[in-house]
C-alpha cells in the first residue's frame, strides 16, 4: 500500500481546526486506509492513543452505536476531559440520524472530527442545514495512473513499458484491493466492489427490486461513455430489449448512481452562447476497470476508454469539468479551477490528413490554454500552437 499524501495533507491542513473534515468517494476507493493513515500521523505527533476514537460503522461491532442516541452516549462515555479529542467515524451514513451526533459533538466536545461517506446525499440537506461553512469535503478516488505505477513498482519503474502498464490500467483500473492483488484475482474483486455499490448504494437506498433492469441501464451508460444520452433513449432501448422501463425510473437510477459516486455527469455548455444546455449531459465511469466487468470484454473502445480517463484525472486535479460545444463544434473537455480555464480534446490517434481536433479549438478565440490528448505516439508536439501531448506524459507529469 501507498501512503496517499496530497490526500492526507488535506487532512491535515485543517486539523485541530473548527472545520469538520468529510472524506467522500465510491466504496473501496482507499477512505478507510487514510482515516487510519490521519490516526497514525496523530500518534506520531504527540497525540495519545486514550485520546483518539475511531469507529467502523460497517463492522458488526458497530451494529449498536449506529442510531444517534446510542453513538452520543458512547462518545460521552468516552472524552476524556480537558482533552483535545480526535473522533474518527469510518463509513457514518449507517448512523441513523448521524447529522445531529456531528453537530453535537462540535459543540459539546473539544475535538477534531473526521469522518467518511459513500453517498453524496450525506452533503446535501440536514448536514448541510447545520453545519453551513463549518465542514470541508476531501474527495478520494481509486489510484491515479501515477499512483497505480507508485503502488505497482515503487520509485523503480521501468519507463520503456509505460505504454504496457497504461494497458493494464485501462484494463483493471484504480482501486487499490485490485491493483494490490494477483491478476488471476482482479477480475473477481473488481465484480464483488461493483456488486456491492450496486446493492449496497443504489438498489438499497433507492428501493430498486428489480436489479436486472438496473444493472442493464448501467451497461448501456458504460458502453455509451462520453456520448451524449437521454434518458428517453435509453428507456426506449432497453423496452425495445422487452424490459419495459420509464423515462423518470431511468433519470432516477442515475442520480442514485452519481451519489454512489459510481457515474458523473458533465453537463454541455455553449461557449458561444455563455450558456449551460439544459438535460444535455455525458456520463463517465469513477474506474476504466468497472466498465470492462459491466460490458462485454469485446465492447471494447478505445477513444471511450482514453476519454474516461482523462475526464477523471481532471477532476482528481480539482477542476470542475463540462463539455463544450462552439456552433456546431464540440470540445471535449473545458476544465476550470479558480481562474485557470483549459480546453481539452482528446483522441486515441490524430486523423491522418486532418488537423480537426486543433481546428475545434483554435475556433475559439480566447487567451486559455488548449490541448489535445492523445494515446498514440506522435512525431507532432504542436500543430498550429495548439500542444499535442501523449497521454502517459500528461498523467505522470
Amino acid at each position: 500500500m501507498i501512503d496517499r499524501e496530497e490526500y492526507l495533507q488535506k487532512i491535515i491542513d485543517f486539523k485541530d481546526s473548527e472545520f469538520i473534515k468529510v472524506l467522500t468517494g465510491v466504496r473501496r476507493s482507499g477512505k478507510s486506509y487514510l482515516l487510519l493513515m490521519y490516526q497514525k500521523y496523530l500518534l506520531d505527533n504527540g497525540v495519545s492513543k486514550e485520546q483518539i476514537i475511531y469507529l467502523n460503522f460497517e463492522s458488526f461491532q458497530t451494529e449498536e452505536l449506529q442510531n444517534a442516541k446510542s453513538l452520543h452516549s458512547y462518545l460521552v462515555d468516552n472524552i476524556i476531559k480537558d482533552k483535545k479529542m480526535y473522533i474518527l467515524l469510518d463509513e457514518i451514513q449507517y448512523v441513523k440520524e448521524w447529522q445531529k451526533v456531528i453537530n453535537s459533538a462540535r459543540v459539546e466536545f473539544d475535538c477534531d472530527l473526521t469522518i467518511t461517506g459513500s453517498n453524496a446525499n450525506m452533503l446535501s440537506g440536514e448536514l448541510a442545514t447545520l453545519l453551513a461553512g463549518r465542514y470541508i469535503e476531501v474527495k478520494v478516488y481509486p489510484f491515479s495512473f501515477k499512483e497505480f505505477l507508485l503502488a505497482r513498482f515503487g520509485e523503480d519503474v521501468d519507463q520503456r513499458y509505460l505504454p504496457r502498464y497504461l494497458k493494464e490500467y485501462i484494463r483493471f483500473g484504480g482501486f487499490p484491493a485490485v491493483v494490490l492483488s494477483d491478476e488471476k484475482m482482479k477480475d473477481t474483486i473488481l465484480s464483488g466492489i461493483f456488486d456491492t455499490v450496486i446493492l449496497n448504494d443504489v438498489a438499497s437506498r433507492g428501493e430498486i427490486k428489480d436489479i436486472e433492469i438496473l444493472r442493464r441501464v448501467i451497461s448501456f451508460l458504460a458502453g455509451n461513455v462520453g456520448q451524449i444520452v437521454s434518458t428517453l433513449n435509453i428507456s426506449n432501448t432497453l423496452t425495445s430489449a422487452n424490459m419495459k422501463i420509464s423515462h423518470p425510473t431511468v433519470n432516477k437510477y442515475i442520480e442514485l448512481m452519481k451519489n454512489a459516486y459510481l457515474l458523473y455527469g458533465a453537463q454541455r455548455y455553449d461557449i458561444r452562447g455563455k450558456q449551460y444546455l439544459s438535460k444535455q449531459e455525458k456520463y463517465y465511469l469513477v474506474d476504466p476497470g468497472l466498465r470492462h466487468i459491466m460490458l462485454d470484454k469485446k465492447q471494447d473502445n478505445r477513444g471511450q476508454e482514453l476519454e474516461n480517463i482523462v475526464y477523471l484525472e481532471l477532476i482528481r486535479r480539482g477542476y470542475t469539468v463540462e463539455v463544450g460545444k462552439y456552433g456546431e463544434r464540440e470540445i471535449d473537455f473545458i476544465a476550470r479551477k479558480f481562474d485557470e480555464l483549459l480546453y481539452v480534446q482528446v483522441a486515441y490517434q490524430l486523423p491522418e490528413f486532418s488537423t480537426r481536433e486543433t481546428d475545434n479549438l483554435l475556433i475559439i478565440k480566447d487567451n486559455f490554454r488548449k490541448i489535445v490528448i492523445t494515446q498514440s505516439l506522435e512525431e507532432q508536439t504542436e500543430i498550429d500552437g495548439i500542444p499535442i501531448v501523449n497521454v502517459i506524459d500528461w498523467l505522470i507529469s
